[in-house]
């Protein structure tokens, strides 16, 4: 019987203790997978575009599944049958931390890649809204305050809501349950809305579970959930006159021979008040990277590198072309040393 050299004898060892561990490194994907936001997507796909003219290799695959689905998906396991990155328009919730937790995936990498601001938009030769978070929760919410309780929303059009609003029917095409776009909304808006009258107040400094219980629900009557394609969205607000939408800046900004913001608290949308946090709407945007695929996943540190690349995301980068809203200097700065240093985030507060 003849016997293995001793290196051929350890090299089967070593496969045989990836394939019993589950190791992505057995099977490495020649692309780098990324899934998640829709409004990250333009963003994560204009990188990856530059990523393969500049490496040379295979393009990356983007993903737009929305952040809720794009974070379900990365925390679903480990290997190349699952994201190397997560786009997200909202910070990862602590369950969804403690969900890739369950899954093996340990050492999360949280990068800050600009600012963008939810639009509220309209036909351009619609009528012009200024909206209050008040009137925006009394329009938009299942539940509404009657008095010091809360009941089915009644109203039918946006001047029944009062504030000064038009005579249009209440009819908003806005992201599913799995946008964080929508996640965002109903914090920045519904929640702040629902939050300057008294009662509701006092629901939420008593019990917030509650409280969000009561509030965040979105009326089916008056609410579309539009999918994760923003621009369907934009083609139905020319064809649909008197609607309304909700998305993303960068879907605004490239439109505006079409479309056009609403104010919001009396602060119209826009690069400088997105930045600076005037307009009430204003969020992060972040990627969420698998620190255990970099150097498994072929081309995956470099594309992050890309990512926070002065070229890119940087004043003047190419992806403010496209409507993202950069950092500050020291900030973007910064976000490239977590780029390099890979350091594990924290779990999430809440």
């Amino acid at each position: 019987m003849k016997t293995l050299p001793t290196k051929a004898l350890l090299g089967c060892a070593a496969a045989a203790a990836l394939l019993s561990t589950g190791s992505n490194a057995w099977a490495a994907r020649d692309y780098v997978w990324a899934a998640g936001s829709s409004t990250v997507f333009p963003f994560a796909t204009r990188v990856a575009e530059n990523y393969a003219k500049k490496t040379g290799k295979k393009a990356p695959k983007i993903e737009s599944l929305g952040t809720g689905g794009g974070i379900k998906l990365f925390c679903s396991g480990t290997g190349d049958g699952f994201p190397d990155i997560a786009n997200a328009s909202r910070p990862m919730k602590r369950s969804e931390f403690d969900a890739c937790a369950a899954k093996g995936i340990k050492d999360i990498v949280q990068i800050k890649i600009g600012f963008d601001g939810i639009v509220i938009a309209t036909d351009k030769n619609g009528a012009n809204y200024n909206f209050k978070t008040e009137a925006l929760y009394l329009g938009l919410a299942a539940k509404t305050l009657r008095g010091n309780d809360f009941a089915p929303n009644t109203t039918k059009t946006w001047k029944d809501v009062g504030y000064g609003l038009p005579a249009n029917p209440i009819l908003v095409y806005g992201p599913p349950p799995s946008s964080g776009t929508r996640d965002a909304f109903i914090e920045l808006a519904i929640e702040a809305g629902a939050r300057k009258f008294p009662a509701a107040e006092k629901v939420h400094a008593e019990d917030e579970k509650k409280f969000k219980e009561l509030v965040d629900p979105l009326r089916k009557d008056g609410w579309v959930d539009a999918g994760e394609n923003d621009n369907a969205i934009v083609q139905t607000l020319t064809k649909t006159p008197g609607s309304i939408g909700v998305f993303g800046w960068s879907y605004l900004e490239e439109n505006m021979d079409k479309i056009k913001g609403a104010s919001v608290n009396g602060v119209k949308p826009s690069p400088v008040t997105v930045a600076n946090g005037t307009y009430p709407l204003s969020r992060s945007l972040f990627i969420y990277v698998k620190k255990a695929n970099i150097g498994v996943t072929q081309g995956l540190q470099e594309f992050v590198n890309e990512f926070v690349s002065d070229a890119a995301t940087g004043r003047g980068g190419y992806l403010q072309s496209r409507g993202l809203i950069p950092l500050p200097a020291a900030m973007h700065d910064s976000q490239k040393q977590q780029a390099k240093a890979l350091p594990k985030m924290a779990r999430p507060a809440a």
